[in-house]
């Protein structure tokens, strides 16, 4: 049951069966998280929250034995998920595209933004969680920011 959370619900390792490889899976996953949070946003901002609730929770739990014997593979995107759903929280839909995409840009390039790769380096799986959920915070910034302007 772990690796199926971890996995976030198997999309983690969906380059693996097409490739052989899980570069790229993290992006996979969280593109997979968009659609679901954008769903979640059509019932409203409150049930975006009790997704990146329950998905920290799971990041946390669910990781955490691959966090002591692997890191933080690849193939692990349930943390991406938790990023996805927080840059996206209370968006539209074209501001929360570009919150996914700045996002993917702090998860992926973690030195240009502060905080993230020292998020990362907390102990276990709430590192493999917190740098997702600090590059998250750039993209909901950057989100915010652009419905702000489309209003």
């Amino acid at each position: 049951m772990a690796r199926v959370l971890a996995s976030f619900f198997g999309t983690g390792l969906i380059l693996r069966r097409l490739r052989g490889a899980d570069s790229g899976s993290g992006t996979v996953g969280s593109a997979v998280a968009l659609a679901v949070a954008l769903g979640l946003g059509s019932i409203g901002w409150w049930a975006q929250l009790a997704a990146l609730g329950l998905k920290i929770v799971a990041s946390i739990i669910a990781v955490r034995p691959f966090a002591i014997s692997e890191g933080d593979p690849s193939w692990v995107v349930v943390d991406e998920a938790a990023g996805t759903f927080l840059a996206t929280l209370g968006l539209g839909t074209v501001p929360a595209l570009i919150a996914w995409l700045v996002f993917r840009l702090a998860d992926i390039f973690k030195r240009a933004f502060p905080g993230v790769a020292a998020a990362e380096r907390l102990p276990g799986s709430v590192g493999v969680t917190a740098d997702d959920l600090v590059a998250g915070l750039y993209g909901l910034a950057a989100g915010w920011l652009v419905q702000t302007l489309l209003m």
